[in-house]
């Protein structure tokens, strides 16, 4: 059962429109291919009523009416109207699972507790809805008052319920403690259906799920991205694909394929980021970035496991950066249809480790740029370089730069304003050639582009064409700022002419 929905919702700051809680919906059924989806709590506000009621539409109109469930609590059977109104046919039914709980929070004994669950369970069933229970706490009426649960699970056992709900509410259970508890109550009461609902508080989540099954638990709780108060809830990803490779008897109705799909809609609906490294889901889970790791991949897939992104609708990429080795250059070029030769290649390489000394990643698109800049350095011999620039730019004030250019080992500076930054790096320029009798060619196109979905810390490429009395020529600068690209640019001119 998927609560993204209802428990997922409770994540801070999180609240689904009508239209999106329907998506969600349609997407988790028909495209992963869950079982139940409990979709909202009963009594929280009319927005929640009228997409209750919109779900539920739906859901008669194609056959998922049985699949959609609400959580209900023990109030004299305001929710089952509420329910009704709303046309829904199931409720979770959230009661007291700890004796601590049922003390302290509601102040009445286990046999007044008992009686209006009756009730409410009786109530339900002349209106034509199903029951499923919760026990909240359970987990710590496990720990601390284990008469009191098997008392009320033998109450249980001879009410007309469908499903008994066991939540790790405090998110409290350790793997072993998961497994000797169903194991226990799976013991006693071999007939029940037990759904586990564990959450994350200990990131233990997945790991508790794996017990809970093992010893017999017959339904999880699962969310999608792992959203839920506080840690959240056991993430729906790392589950499936943990029962998928560790419990080959059991069967999982989950289409894994539609896990990332459905992963990155939920996070653009709640405004919830997935972490880069989240399992399955995560942007970078399927990243290999050290070279000897792609090379290894070159190589019988040394570097591969089960958790093939393929599963899941994605697909292997190798990061390009400073930990880049020539197998993750050649895997990236082979995707973008080129081939360089040994020489090459360990001139592009080299280039790809340095900027990625300034900048944390490299991307594919980024590479044709690089071998352009790369291979267009080696036609000329550097005679001249710019050593050293300051560049100003100030509200109120002209820019401004001053620079140091190297000729054959002697160093000279001039200091010069502008209507920009690189202008005032162009005037500054002038005169250090002034000084040599030189005019420099003349400026006439600048174009600067960046790699296709970059953000602002991108790699740009400007693309400068000069002229002469007798030729035109272009030069390209590469970085991640764009005036130091122009800058690049210059300099090889510099050295062209």
């Amino acid at each position: 059962m998927d609560t993204t929905l209802r428990d997922g919702e409770q994540t801070s700051g999180v609240s689904f429109s009508i239209s999106e809680k329907l998506t969600i919906t349609q997407l988790l059924l028909e495209e992963l291919h869950v079982d139940r989806v409990e979709i909202a709590s009963a009594r929280v506000s009319e927005g929640e009523f009228e997409a209750v009621k919109a779900i539920a539409n739906w859901a008669k109109e194609n056959g998922y009416l049985q699949a959609i469930e609400i959580l209900t609590f023990v109030d004299n059977g305001i929710s089952i109207d509420w329910m009704l109104r709303a046309g829904v046919k199931v409720q979770n039914l959230l009661t007291k699972g700890s004796l601590n709980h049922l003390t302290h929070q509601l102040k009445k004994t286990p046999e007044q507790h008992f009686e209006e669950i009756a009730n409410i369970i009786a109530s339900a069933k002349r209106e034509g809805i199903d029951t499923n229970v919760y026990l909240e706490d359970w987990s710590n009426g496990m720990k601390n008052s284990p008469e009191y649960v098997h008392q009320y699970l033998a109450f249980l056992s001879e009410q007309p319920i469908k499903r008994i709900l066991l939540p790790d509410t405090l998110g409290v259970l350790t793997p072993a403690e998961t497994f000797q508890y169903i194991a226990e109550l799976r013991a006693k009461h071999p007939n029940q259906h037990f759904d586990f609902h564990a959450h994350n508080d200990y990131d233990l989540g997945t790991a508790n799920v794996l017990e809970a099954v093992k010893a017999g638990a017959n339904g999880l709780h699962l969310t999608v991205n792992g959203m839920g108060e506080r840690a959240g809830n056991a993430p729906m990803a790392s589950v499936i694909a943990v029962m998928n490779d560790f419990l080959p008897d059991v069967s999982v109705s989950v289409k894994e394929s539609a896990i990332y799909k459905v992963s990155k809609l939920v996070e653009t609906f709640s405004g919830v980021r997935i972490p880069a490294n989240k399992p399955i889901v995560g942007e970078n889970v399927f990243t290999q970035t050290a070279g000897i790791h792609a090379d290894g991949d070159n190589k019988n897939n040394l570097y591969f496991n089960d958790l093939l992104p393929e599963r899941f609708g994605r697909k292997r990429t190798y990061a390009l950066g400073k930990t880049s080795g020539k197998a993750n250059i050649e895997k990236n070029l082979q995707e973008l249809g080129l081939k360089l030769n040994n020489e090459d290649l360990k001139k592009v390489t080299q280039r790809v480790i340095e900027l990625g000394d300034k900048k944390e990643t490299v991307t594919k698109e980024d590479l044709p740029y690089i071998i352009s800049d790369v291979l267009d350095s080696n036609l000329y011999e550097e005679k001249v370089r710019v050593e050293s620039y300051v560049l100003t730019h100030a509200k109120g004030l002209r820019p401004s730069a001053t620079i140091s250019v190297c000729f054959d080992g002697k160093v000279v500076e001039e200091h010069a304003q502008g209507d920009g930054q690189f202008d005032a790096f162009m005037k500054a320029l002038t005169k250090v050639y002034a000084k040599k009798n030189f005019r420099l060619p003349k400026l006439v196109d600048y174009t600067v582009r960046i790699a296709p979905g970059s953000s602002s810390d991108a790699l740009c490429e400007t693309i400068i064409t000069w002229e002469t009395s007798n030729r035109t020529f272009v030069t390209r600068g590469l970085d991640s700022d764009q005036t130091v690209c122009a800058i690049k640019a210059t300099q090889k001119m510099l050295n062209i002419i």
